[in-house]
Formats: structure tokens, C-alpha cells, sequence
């Protein structure tokens, strides 16, 4: 079993759907340790992915040229620090996916390549509240999985649990980079907002890949 272009456009439009449906949500976490806008920037972002990817003549090619679409069009479109941090993490990813599928390696290389562009971009390391602490032991998750001989919905399955669980991480952490760290020890007790969305795209990577495995 592989993914392909197929997964990767039902990825997009379940990342969409789920950014909406957590976009209260997003904002309300936002506020307690940010500047409240995660939500809203999200939303927007999303809502000019799907209209560009609606507006497509032609269907994509590879995964990359889907990611691709995604990375542009949220660092065009969103502010503040998610259009960056995604952009490039969508970025980073699209360009080692330039392929019509993808099996479980390749699943490790995109997740793989997602991260460095969050990590090189916003500077952060795990630990620090932000949504690298989503997305490294999603990563490492998802490395064990492909290790083991899991099939891509297993790897993408094990990347998401293990990125849930890092956003729930970041509840007790002390945040000591953007702007949750200008809150010192206030910022402890409530969980990043940007590993909160981490979490959730990557869900629906796996609920993606899940559906095509059904």
C-alpha cells in the first residue's frame, strides 16, 4: 500500500475542514498565551488553498506539486508566525515528494523534511512550547512505525498519536521562544496553539492514508 496525489488532496481539504471546525478553538488558545490571531490566520490560509486547488485545470503531477500549492499559498496569506512556519514546512516537505506515491520511507522523509523547515525557520527546539514538540516525536514515531514494517497509514497513524500527545506535552512547559516567552512563567499551564494545529493536520494525514488503506 501507498499514498498518492489522491491522499494528498484529501489530506488538504481534511486539514481544512479541521482548521475551520478548531477555529474558535485556536483563537481561544491563542489568547491565553499569544496574540489570539492563530485561529483566524489559519482559517484564512486554508480557506485560499482550497480555492487555489479548486481553481486547478489540470490535476497534480506528483504529491510535491501539492504541497507545493499549500506552502505557497500560506506564505502568501497568513500572518503572523504560522504562514512561515507551515510555508515552509510544506515547502521543505514538497520538495522531497516530487512522486505520484509515496511508500513508508517516503512517508518518513516528508514528515522528516516538514520538521527541519519548522526547526531551520523559527530557530526552536523541543522543549521550548511551540509545535516542534508536536512534530519531533511525530517524526520519531513515525520512524519506529516505518522501521517496524509498517505500511504508510501505519507510519502517518503512529506520527499522529505520537503528535497529539506532544501538544498535550506542552501544557507544564515553560515557553522560551516567540511571543508565549514574554510571558515567563504565565505561560505555564496552557497548551501551544501552534502544536495544537500541528497535531491536527497530521491527524488528518493519517485519516487521509486511512481512507485510502479502506
Amino acid at each position: 500500500m501507498r499514498v498518492d496525489v489522491t491522499w494528498a488532496t484529501a489530506w488538504v481539504r481534511g486539514s481544512a475542514r479541521t482548521v475551520f471546525e478548531h477555529r474558535v478553538a485556536h483563537i481561544a488558545l491563542d489568547r491565553q498565551i499569544g496574540d489570539g490571531d492563530h485561529g483566524e490566520n489559519l482559517a484564512r490560509g486554508f480557506t485560499a488553498v482550497l480555492a487555489r486547488l479548486d481553481a486547478l485545470e489540470t490535476a497534480p503531477g506528483d504529491i510535491g506539486e501539492v504541497l507545493r500549492l499549500v506552502a505557497t499559498t500560506l506564505m502568501s496569506t497568513v500572518g503572523g508566525a504560522a504562514g512561515p512556519l507551515y510555508g515552509t514546512a510544506y515547502l521543505r516537505a514538497a520538495k522531497v515528494t516530487g512522486f505520484p506515491e509515496l511508500d513508508s520511507a517516503g512517508v518518513v522523509a516528508m514528515l522528516e523534511a516538514g520538521l527541519e523547515g519548522i526547526v531551520v525557520r523559527g530557530k526552536a527546539s523541543p522543549g521550548e512550547k511551540t509545535m516542534v514538540d508536536a512534530w519531533t516525536p511525530a517524526v520519531a514515531a513515525a520512524v519506529a512505525a516505518a522501521a517496524a514494517g509498517a505500511e504508510p497509514d501505519g507510519v502517518l497513524a503512529a506520527a499522529a498519536q505520537a503528535a497529539e500527545a506532544g501538544a498535550v506535552a506542552t501544557i507544564p512547559l515553560l515557553a522560551t521562544k516567540g511571543r508565549a516567552s514574554y510571558l515567563g512563567e504565565r505561560s505555564i499551564g496552557h497548551q501551544d496553539p501552534g502544536a495544537t494545529s500541528s497535531a491536527l493536520i497530521l491527524h488528518e494525514a493519517a485519516v487521509a492514508a486511512a481512507g485510502r488503506a479502506g
